[in-house]
C-alpha cells in the first residue's frame, strides 16, 4: 500500500513529495552491506525521527489511514493516556497516578509509554510484517533522517522477520506479530524488496544463529572450511599416526 497524501515534511517538501522523496535513492541497493556503525553518531538521527512521528507524521492523514488499515494504534490514540507530541513521551508526564496503574500484560501498556518514552519498533514490525515498509512510507512515518535513524532498526527488523518465517509456521509467526487482543496484524506479507545482499547477509547471520545453538562458539567455532578447530587437529593427529 502506498501513500497519495501527505502533510510537509521539515525540509519543506510539499504533500505530494512528502511519502515520495526518501534521502538516498539507493538505499534498498544497500541493505544488507554491513558499514562500521557508530551509535553515538546514530542516535541524533534516530532522536529526530522519534520525534517527526509523534510531534507530526502520526497527526496526518495518510499515517493514520494506514496505521487504522493494519490495525496499530497511534500513540495520540492510546487512551486513557494518549501520547500526542514528544513533549509528553517523557518520564516527567508520569504522575503518581500514572504509576499506581495495574501492570499491563502487554508492551503497550500507557504508563509505560509516558515513563519509558514510545518505542517505533512496533510501528517499523507492522510496516514491514505487512509489505508496507517502502523507502516512501518510512519516509512519511519518520521524516528526512529516517535513513540514518531507522534504516539500521529497519535492516534488523527484516532480517528478524525472515528468520522468524524460517523457524516456525505461519500462526506463530503471526502471534509474534500480534501485539494485543485489539491491535492483530490481520495479515502478513512475504518481505518485500528483498535483494540479493540482504539475503546473503541474512545467511550468514542465520548460519551464526546455527552455530550459536550447536554451541558452535569460541574455540568450537567453525573455520573457514566449516570445521571446528579440534575436528581438525584431531584428523591431523590421526592421519600422523597412519590412520
Amino acid at each position: 500500500m502506498a501513500f497519495h497524501q501527505a502533510s510537509a515534511s521539515g525540509s519543506g517538501a510539499g504533500p505530494s513529495q512528502a511519502y515520495q522523496q526518501t534521502s538516498s535513492a539507493n538505499y534498498g541497493e544497500q541493505r544488507g552491506v554491513r558499514p562500521q556503525f557508530d551509535i553515538l553518531e546514530w542516535y541524533p538521527h534516530f532522536q529526530s525521527c522519534h520525534r517527526y512521528f509523534l510531534d507530526h507524521a502520526q497527526h496526518t492523514a495518510g499515517v493514520q489511514a494506514l496505521a487504522a488499515f493494519i490495525n496499530i494504534q497511534l500513540p495520540y490514540q492510546k487512551h486513557p493516556f494518549p501520547v500526542t507530541s514528544s513533549a509528553t513521551a517523557s518520564p516527567s508526564s508520569a504522575g503518581p497516578a500514572t504509576m499506581r496503574q495495574a501492570p499491563n500484560p502487554f508492551s503497550n501498556a500507557s504508563e509505560r509509554a509516558h515513563a519509558q518514552g514510545v518505542s517505533l519498533i512496533p510501528y517499523l514490525r507492522r510496516l514491514i510484517a505487512t509489505g508496507n515498509d517502502a523507502p516512501g512510507v518510512l519516509h512519511g512515518f519518520f521524516g528526512d533522517a529516517w535513513v540514518h535513524g531507522i534504516g539500521p532498526l529497519h535492516e534488523i527488523e527484516r532480517r528478524n522477520y525472515l528468520f522468524a518465517a524460517k523457524s516456525t509456521d505461519w500462526m506463530a509467526t503471526k502471534r509474534a506479530y500480534d501485539i494485543s487482543p485489539e491491535e492483530t496484524v490481520p495479515f502478513l506479507s512475504p518481505l518485500q524488496g528483498a535483494t540479493e545482499e540482504e539475503l546473503v547477509a541474512a545467511d550468514s547471520s542465520w548460519s551464526d544463529w546455527i552455530s550459536m545453538q550447536d554451541w558452535m562458539l569460541g574455540p568450537r567455532a567453525l573455520d573457514d572450511e566449516g570445521e571446528p578447530p579440534r575436528m581438525m587437529e584431531a584428523q591431523r593427529i590421526k592421519h600422523e599416526r597412519g590412520g
